[in-house]
């Protein structure tokens, strides 16, 4: 696999450059999040750029916690799920916010072989593997915390070393996620990652994002454009067949502006989206994922990655769950546009390869660049 470098890119930018102020400069506050059950304190770091725009992510994790952006007449809104105290996210979390390793969706048979040897992983989602496991997946962990700004950005470098045979994955991973605000209203999250032998790893960023505001209602009147015509289709566990299918005349063709709800009816497998999309991105440069616009606040997401995939997620399972200010997530209340390689790469030769050596280092970036009309 090339030698490459992890830049994992929320870009937050809009439209009216009458948002931005010279008078403010961006800033990191940091205060106490909660306890862990050891004792340990888990902190809170909320950025703020000279336009006032708004993350806050916190070191259990490497979790954004929420996202202000604002909507047509400028108002900020949080736009993405999850929840107001610790406990929550120790105890019930669907990965609001998560980031994801070391590797994000699906492998088959929780296993893989790698240079003739095969490497038995957790098994957390039936018989196979999902997510990076269980005790050992990086949303689950305490990341070392290095805030730090300037006149144009504000940002939070969270590092933490992923030892051998963690979850069964071999190699010390050395990973470094930075939450970065600019006053381009750019949040951007970059990753790096080096290894002492050979591995795999596939990262990303599992946000639930409702561009109503989180909290306000489903998603399904979310207009979708996603930049694929073909998909990874799935047997009944979502595991990749393998094969490459069109999605033209299914309900899975968002080539031109659809609803989310339109057609999501006729995913009875999934109750849902929950599929992998082959992106137009065959070189590996910074190209159009997907486009979300929200037609009552008038928001509109942009997503470019060098990603050859992307996972479109409506929140099919969820039910009942009570998130920030009391509000009550339920089914279909939030969609995650996950970009990363495809699930179960390291059993499927034919797709882009996760394979990361010594002396390399894994790369790829995802910009979300928001807007209004």
């Amino acid at each position: 696999m090339a030698n490459y470098r992890i830049h994992l890119c929320i870009s937050l930018m809009v439209v009216s450059s009458s948002t931005l102020s010279s008078a403010a400069h961006p800033d990191v506050a940091q205060r106490s999040f909660g306890t862990m059950p050891d004792g340990s304190q888990v902190n809170v770091y909320e950025l703020t750029n000279a336009n006032q725009l708004r993350a806050k992510v916190i070191d259990y994790g490497a979790i954004l916690v929420s996202l202000e952006v604002p909507d047509r007449t400028g108002k900020l809104g949080d736009v993405a799920l999850g929840f107001d105290d610790l406990d929550s996210y120790l105890k019930r979390n669907p990965m609001f916010g998560s980031t994801v390793g070391r590797y994000a969706n699906r492998i088959e048979g929780a296993s893989f072989t790698l240079d003739g040897i095969e490497h038995k992983l957790t098994a957390n989602s039936g018989k196979n593997h999902i997510h990076g496991g269980r005790a050992g997946r990086f949303d689950k962990v305490m990341w070392n915390a290095h805030p730090f700004s300037s006149d144009e950005e504000a940002g939070v470098q969270f590092t933490y070393l992923s030892p051998d045979g963690d979850e069964g994955f071999p190699g010390n991973l050395k990973c470094t996620v930075t939450y970065i605000l600019t006053n381009r209203n750019e949040l951007k999250i970059s990753y790096e990652a080096t290894t002492d032998e050979p591995t795999i790893v596939n990262l990303t960023n599992h946000s639930y994002f409702n561009l109503a505001g989180a909290g306000s209602r489903d998603v399904l009147d979310h207009e979708v454009t996603i930049n694929a015509d073909f998909y990874t289709p799935g047997d009944k566990a979502l595991i990749p067949t393998g094969e490459i299918h069109s999605v033209k005349g299914t309900a899975l063709d968002f080539t031109e502006p659809e609803k989310i709800g339109a057609r999501i009816e006729e995913l009875t497998q999934t109750r849902g989206y929950d599929h992998n999309y082959v992106l137009k991105n065959s070189d590996g440069s910074l190209v159009l994922a997907a486009r979300v616009y929200e037609p009552t606040s008038g928001r509109v997401m942009t997503v470019l990655t060098t990603e050859p995939g992307m996972q479109f997620y409506t929140a099919n399972g969820m039910r009942g769950v009570r998130g920030k200010d009391g509000k009550v997530y339920d089914r279909h209340f939030g969609f995650c546009l996950e970009t990363q390689h495809f699930p179960d790469s390291p059993n499927k030769p034919h797709f882009p390869s996760t394979v990361l050596r010594p002396g390399q280092k894994y790369s790829t970036m995802t910009v979300f660049m928001f807007s209004t009309r």
